[in-house]
Parts: C-alpha cells; sequence; structure tokens
C-alpha cells in the first residue's frame, strides 16, 4: 500500500503558475503508474495526466494539454504537476493517485488517492 501526500496549491492570478508535488511512504510509487486529478464543487472529478512507472507514457486531459506538465522522481517517491497558464476554470481541489495497472485506466479504478490541495486561480 501507499499513502500520498500532495503540497504545493495556493491561490494564484490568471495567467500564473504553480508546480504541485504529491509525495508518497509506504510502497515505492515505482510500483504504480501515477495520476493528477481534479475536482471543483459541484463536478465531478476528472482526469488531467497520467504518467507511467518509467515514464515511458505520459497523457494529458485535452483540457490541460500544453500548460501541464506531469513528471516522477521515483528516487525521491515524488511526482509534480507543473501547471503554466492557469485560468479561473483551473481552480479546484487537485488530487494525486497511483494504481497498479495503465495510464488509461478510469477514473474510479485508481488505487490509491491522496486528500488534495486547493488550487485557486483568481481573475
Amino acid at each position: 500500500q501507499v499513502e500520498l501526500v500532495e503540497s504545493g496549491g495556493g491561490l494564484v492570478q490568471g495567467g500564473g503558475s504553480l508546480r504541485l508535488s504529491c509525495t508518497a511512504s509506504g510502497r515505492s510509487i515505482s510500483n504504480y503508474a501515477m495520476g493528477w486529478f481534479r475536482q471543483a464543487p459541484g463536478k465531478e472529478r476528472e482526469f488531467l495526466a497520467a504518467i507511467s512507472r518509467e515514464s515511458l507514457r505520459i497523457r494529458y486531459a485535452d483540457s490541460v494539454k500544453g500548460r501541464f506538465t506531469i513528471s516522477r522522481a521515483n528516487a525521491d517517491e515524488t511526482v509534480y504537476l507543473q501547471m503554466n497558464s492557469l485560468k479561473p476554470e483551473d481552480t479546484a481541489v487537485y488530487h494525486c493517485a497511483a494504481i497498479v495497472g495503465t495510464t488509461s485506466t478510469p477514473v474510479n479504478a485508481w488505487n490509491f488517492w491522496g486528500q488534495g490541495t486547493q488550487v485557486t486561480v483568481s481573475s
């Protein structure tokens, strides 16, 4: 089992950047594909990006492609989400997740989740 803790959220002006981190404990993240998701109030949890165990496969949602970058440092047990050109509609709670599976796994099938970090983008 792996425990995940997100950090790096906060309040940023539109057009700004943030880098989120997801730090793991317990079982090593090298055993898992990792992903980032977000959930805004009243909306379903949304897939953003996923990265395979050795970073060979990376997927992005169309809504963030070209603005967000996912990366991982297995030696540091950390996954990152660099977010640029932020928009007010990016406001949400951002979660990282882990899966013993592929980066194409549907949202509800990911095995382990962090508690999330709030990102608020002002206009």
